[in-house]
C-alpha cells in the first residue's frame, strides 16, 4: 500500500523536465515550484515529508539549487529530447485510448473508419505520411467504431438496405438482402444529407419568419409603451391645466363674491344709517304727536294733525343664486368626466 502511495505521489510530481530543480535533505530533487506547492498545501503543524521517501523535516528545510541536475536539465533541452507525456495525454475512463499504444495508452486524437482503429499523436503520423493511408477516411476520436462491422461476416459495413433500413456489409447484400433495394452507405448518406440540408432550410427559414414576427411584436411593444407614456405625459399635463383654470375661477369667484359682499354690505350699514336717523325722527314726530293728543283744544288739535309718512321696507340682497350657479357648474363638470371616463 506504501509503495503504491509513493507511486501515486510520484505520477504528480514533475512529469515533464524539471525547471529549476532543488534537492532535499533527503537527496530526492524536484522543481522548486513543485515542491513548494506541495509544501504549502500540505503543511501540517510545522512538519514537512518528502513525496517520495516520506521523511519529515522540521522546520522547513531551505531549499538548494541541484546545480548539476540543473546542467543536465539545460543539456537535455538542448539535444530535443522530451519528458514522459504529462498524466492528461494518457486516455482516462472517459477518453477514447490508442488502440496501437501498449502498456498506459495515449489518448487518441483521430479514428479512422478504414483501420476501424483509433490513434494518438504519435501512432497516427502513419495516416499522415502513407500516400496509401492518406486516402483512409479520418474521423473525431470515437468508441462505436465496432458498430460499423458487421457481426455476421465480421466485415466493415458500407452497404445500407432501404428495404430493412439498416446498414449492412457487402456479403449481407448478397445473401439475405440480395433481392433488397440497397446502395452504397455512401449514397443513402449523400441522399439523407441532401434531405437533411432540406429540413435545416425550412427550419432557419422558420427560425427568420419568426424573429422578423418576434422583432415586429418587440417594435409593437415598444410603440404600445411609447404611446401610452406619451398619453400619460398629455393627461397629466391637461389635468393640470384644468385644475389650474378651476383654481383661477376659483379665485375669480371668491373676488367677485367678496368685492359684491362689500358693496351690498356698505349699502345695508347706509340704509342702516338712514333706519336709524328715521327711527330718531319718528321718536321726535311720536313725542309731537303725543303731545297733540293731549291737547285739550279741539280746535288746536285739528290744525296740527300732521299727515302720516309712509315708510318704505328694502329687501336684502343674498348670495344663494351664486351658489346655485357654482353647484350647476359642478354639475356639468362631473357629467363630462364620466363621459370622458367611459371613452378612455
Amino acid at each position: 500500500m506504501a509503495q503504491q502511495e509513493v507511486q501515486l505521489d510520484r505520477e504528480r510530481f514533475c512529469l515533464d523536465l524539471l525547471k529549476d530543480p532543488v534537492a532535499t535533505v533527503c537527496g530526492h530533487s524536484y522543481c522548486k515550484s513543485c515542491i513548494n506547492s506541495h509544501w504549502d498545501n500540505g503543511e501540517e503543524r510545522g512538519r514537512y515529508s518528502c513525496p517520495q521517501c516520506r521523511q519529515t523535516f522540521t522546520p522547513r528545510p531551505v531549499l538548494e539549487k541541484n546545480t548539476m541536475l540543473a546542467d543536465l536539465v539545460e543539456e537535455l533541452k538542448k539535444t530535443g529530447l522530451q519528458a514522459a507525456p504529462a498524466d492528461h495525454c494518457y486516455a482516462g475512463p472517459e477518453d477514447v485510448a490508442c488502440d496501437v499504444c501498449t502498456g498506459r495508452k495515449l489518448k487518441a486524437i483521430k479514428s479512422c473508419l478504414n483501420c476501424m482503429a483509433s490513434y494518438c499523436e504519435k501512432h497516427l503520423q502513419p495516416h499522415l505520411q502513407s500516400a496509401a493511408l492518406k486516402k483512409h477516411k479520418l474521423v473525431e476520436p470515437s468508441e462505436k467504431l465496432q458498430e460499423n462491422i458487421c457481426s455476421r461476416h465480421d466485415e466493415v459495413m458500407k452497404m445500407f438496405c432501404r428495404t430493412d433500413q439498416q446498414c449492412i456489409c457487402y456479403l449481407c447484400s448478397v445473401e439475405e438482402h440480395k433481392d433488397h433495394d440497397t446502395v452504397s452507405a455512401a449514397a443513402e448518406r449523400t441522399e439523407r444529407q441532401r434531405e437533411l440540408g432540406l429540413r435545416r432550410q425550412t427550419i432557419q427559414q422558420r427560425v427568420q419568419d419568426t424573429e422578423k414576427d418576434m422583432k415586429l411584436l418587440q417594435q409593437e411593444e415598444e410603440a404600445i409603451n411609447g404611446s401610452a407614456d406619451k398619453a400619460v405625459e398629455d393627461s397629466e399635463r391637461i389635468i393640470i391645466a384644468l385644475i389650474r383654470l378651476l383654481e383661477k375661477r376659483s379665485s375669480d369667484v371668491k373676488q367677485q363674491i367678496r368685492s359684491q359682499q362689500e358693496t351690498e354690505v356698505s349699502r345695508v350699514r347706509e340704509l342702516q344709517e338712514r333706519l336709524e336717523q328715521e327711527i330718531t325722527e319718528l321718536k321726535m314726530r311720536d313725542h309731537e304727536l303725543k303731545q297733540l293728543s293731549d291737547t285739550e283744544d279741539h280746535n288746536q288739535f285739528l290744525h296740527n294733525y300732521p299727515s302720516l309718512s309712509k315708510l318704505r321696507i328694502c329687501h336684502l340682497r343674498n348670495f344663494e343664486d351664486v351658489t346655485a350657479a357654482v353647484s350647476r357648474v359642478r354639475g356639468r363638470l362631473q357629467d363630462i368626466l364620466s363621459e370622458t371616463e367611459t371613452e378612455i
